[in-house]
């Protein structure tokens, strides 16, 4: 009788610590997801900026230069505007440096990343039942620690961001794949559909 409540008491423990993982796991992989079009975002309205750059950069000099080449006034007014412009535009990115902030999402994706193929790795084992619960409580916890870390030097994410995470997750299905979609990249010894092999 003691040893049938003691192992009743195990697999109430692990479907305890399975709920936990699951949703653990399902943080990460939208953490994981915003940091990366955060990144995405950021590199685009980067792009956006320097072609604006580029195309006032050109408006200033033909303005200026048609001033001095008889124009006249007309192209030193279309000039001065472009030559604010430009400088506005300059010191928003001198002050934002949208690079570094998009690279510092990357490298959060990055590591995030690992963090996430650990979390779906300790479900793994723990569906198998090959390692004591103590074992996996610890990995856990190890993880909790290394997402601290992470959490703690990432730039926030934006609302913005984190919608496209969800479209990407939930209706692109970014993290889905059918087996066929795995057999093709698997020698056939590995592959599960019949017809693959």
């Amino acid at each position: 009788m003691e040893q049938h409540s003691r192992t009743d008491d195990t697999a109430e423990s692990r479907s305890i610590l399975e709920g936990q993982l699951r949703e653990c796991y399902g943080r990460v992989v939208y953490s994981h997801k915003t940091h990366e079009k955060c990144a995405d975002l950021l590199l685009s309205h980067l792009s956006r900026i320097k072609l604006f750059q580029i195309m006032l950069s050109a408006i200033t000099t033909a303005g200026f230069v048609g001033a001095v080449f008889g124009a006249g006034r007309i192209g030193a007014i279309l000039g001065m505007i472009a030559s604010t412009a430009l400088l506005a535009l300059n010191s928003y990115t001198k002050n934002y440096d949208l690079g570094e902030l998009a690279q510092k999402h990357k490298q959060a994706a990055n590591d995030l990343w690992i963090i996430r193929e650990t979390y779906l790795s300790l479900l793994v084992d723990l569906a198998m039942k090959e390692k004591p619960l103590e074992s996996l409580q610890k990995q856990r916890d190890e993880l909790v620690d290394q997402l601290h870390t992470v959490y703690s030097g990432a730039p926030s994410t934006t609302f913005q961001a984190y919608k496209k995470a969800q479209e990407a997750l939930k209706t692109l299905e970014d993290m889905t794949f059918a087996d066929a979609e795995i057999d093709a990249f698997l020698p056939k010894e590995l592959k599960r559909s019949e017809q693959a092999r």
